[in-house]
This record gives structure tokens, C-alpha cells and sequence, in this order.
């Protein structure tokens, strides 16, 4: 059977810096054990912003500059860049990448499974958007490798994942 692993927005903002959680914390060493032993290819979404972020409908909604192309913040945590430097990589300016929807649906993955941040905004958005474009293709998300910025609103997450007929592994 032919996987995929994306590896959902494991950046140094979304982890450590201005947009970082304890429970993003808590899962790195997890999530990077997870994709070292993944028998698959692996993937890795990047959350990119650009110096106009602020006049943008999401700067507008969630005023904190982040993931700014080229900065601390904007690179793949520490523990998994040696992954991402090997993988393909999804810059998506946006919450969901229909890029990496796109080349789901164009290829002959027989499964993909999602983890990462934030479980409520992107990994939610991935899994909604491969479910539109793949929809035969079965996508699942690992709960123990996904962090949101509370635990309240990663299990509000789930819930609305599996409603769309994403798998949660628990």
C-alpha cells in the first residue's frame, strides 16, 4: 500500500515562538520519532507569510505577524528539519494547501495521514481539503501527534474531522 505523511506546519512560530503552545511543545519529539519510523513518503506544509500579512483577511482576524518567509519563525522546528530538507515541501499562505490537495488527488496514494499544528485551523484545513479533492482516498489524522492551541478546541477539531469522514486515530 502506498502512504503519504504530512507533516502539518511543525514550524518554530506555531511550536516555540509567538503562536507556540506547551501542547505543540509536548508532541515535537513524538512527531519526529512518528516520521523518522513512517513507512512512506513524507511531506511537510509550511505556513508562509509575507511582509503584507497585516492587510490580509487572516491579519486582520489573528493580528500576530508569524511565519514570515525566511525567518526564525518561518523554519521547520529543529528536531524535523532534517526531514523537511529531504521532502517535498507545501508553502501555503493561506490555512489548507490545495497544492498538496491537488497532488494527492493526481497520484495513487492509497492513504494519507496527517500531524501537526494547530489541529483547529490547518491540520482541520488539510483534511477537509484532500477529502474534497481525494475523496476516495482514505485520510486519517494520529490525536496524539496533533496539538491546537487548547485541548478543548484539538478535541472540537477531531470531532469535526470525523464528522467529514476522516479517521482519528487515537
Amino acid at each position: 500500500m502506498k502512504k503519504l505523511l504530512v507533516v502539518v506546519d511543525m514550524q518554530n512560530d506555531f511550536v516555540t515562538g509567538c503562536l507556540g503552545t506547551k501542547e505543540a511543545q509536548e508532541i515535537t519529539t513524538a512527531v519526529t520519532e512518528y516520521v523518522k519510523s513512517f513507512d512512506g513518503d513524507v511531506v511537510f506544509t509550511q505556513d508562509t507569510h509575507d511582509e503584507n500579512y497585516m492587510d490580509t483577511q487572516e491579519g486582520k482576524k489573528l493580528p500576530v505577524p508569524h511565519c514570515l518567509k525566511g525567518s526564525e519563525g518561518w523554519k521547520i522546528v529543529p528536531q524535523l528539519l532534517p526531514y523537511a530538507e529531504k521532502a517535498k515541501v507545501f508553502e501555503k499562505p493561506v490555512f489548507g494547501s490545495t497544492e498538496l490537495a491537488s497532488f494527492v488527488a493526481g497520484s495513487d496514494y492509497e492513504e494519507v495521514t496527517l500531524i501537526g499544528v494547530c489541529t483547529g485551523i490547518c491540520v482541520l484545513s488539510n483534511a477537509v481539503l484532500l477529502k474534497a479533492f481525494a475523496p476516495q482516498v482514505p485520510v486519517k489524522v494520529i490525536a496524539e501527534l496533533c496539538a491546537c492551541v487548547t485541548p478543548q478546541s484539538h478535541e472540537t477539531a477531531l470531532a469535526a474531522m470525523a464528522t467529514c469522514q476522516v479517521d482519528i486515530v487515537r
